[in-house]
């Protein structure tokens, strides 16, 4: 008997993942990327990029609201943040909710995915690139931090895998150009891949960040729909430690700018820097 459902695959060296789709609502080359949206039974509409899952419309909220609102709130006064990359609108959305922002940079490698994100994935990016405070800028990320002398209080780097166009973009020239345009008391957050799938890659980039920033400390959260669950992201700063935050603090500017969130709270935020063991004993 012939299996007629569709099904869309990930596929890593030693694992794959298939998921079951109802539709492939988009499929094509772009001049920097195999671009993939498919309507999912379990997670809803899906962007894959050179076959990757970048974000689903049901698990979405988890990976924007942590690398968001961990910096955002760890900062006394958000005004200006840059995003590199971001195409999909989750990121930009959820730093718009706050009142200090007066402008949001947006760096995208590849208008195709902000155009079709705004086509396939609405819900994610909420109406947020029409938003009087958004600035956003095609170009290569990498080129953007090396040229501006702008300053930013917040940059978030919301890239591919270090695979592609996003190669450059874990790299020590990179993450020090960063470094030069932060403003006082500025944060830099970057994702650092899958705990269990990628190991190397939160070591490489914790030592390189650790020679740059006064702080890089890890912290961890779930996202079902990227390899291996339990994900990494790094908080970088020469003022902030992430890990003194007082709880009370975080509370009070979260209820201040009314953030609403479905999987970040305070709790978890402090909760989040508190690694697994197995992870500590890596970067030592």
């Amino acid at each position: 008997m012939t299996d007629k459902q569709q099904w869309v695959t990930e596929k890593w060296q030693d694992v794959e993942t298939r998921y079951r789709i109802q539709s492939v609502l988009y499929e094509d080359n772009s001049e920097f990327q195999h671009t993939r949206i498919v309507d999912s039974d379990r997670y809803g509409r899906m962007l894959l990029l050179d076959g990757i899952v970048q974000t689903t419309e049901k698990d979405e909220f988890i990976y924007h609201e942590m690398l968001v609102h961990v910096p955002m709130l760890s900062h006394p006064n958000p005004e200006k943040v840059l995003i590199i990359g971001g195409g999909d609108g989750g990121i930009l959305r959820e730093v718009l909710r706050y009142k200090s922002v007066t402008m949001a940079t947006m760096v995208e490698i590849d208008p195709g995915v902000i155009e079709l994100s705004k086509k396939y994935l609405p819900s994610i990016n909420d109406g947020s690139f029409e938003d009087s405070r958004v600035n956003i800028i095609i170009s290569d990320g990498a080129v953007f931090v090396k040229d501006t002398t702008e300053k930013f209080d917040v940059v978030i780097v919301d890239s591919c895998d270090p695979i592609g166009p996003a190669t450059v973009l874990f790299s020590k020239a990179f993450y020090g150009d960063i470094h030069n345009l932060l403003a006082k008391d500025g944060i830099m957050v970057c994702q650092t891949g899958s705990l269990h799938m990628q190991p190397g890659e939160q070591v490489e980039t914790y030592n390189l960040l650790s020679e740059i920033y006064g702080y890089a400390r890890p912290y961890v959260f779930t996202v079902p729909t990227y390899i291996g669950g339990l994900f990494s992201a790094m908080f970088c700063s020469d003022d902030i430690n992430p890990e003194k935050n007082d709880l009370s603090v975080i509370e009070e500017k979260a209820a201040m700018n009314n953030i609403k969130t479905r999987y970040y709270n305070p709790g978890t935020h402090i909760g989040a820097f508190h690694i697994p063991g197995f992870l500590k004993e890596r970067l030592i």
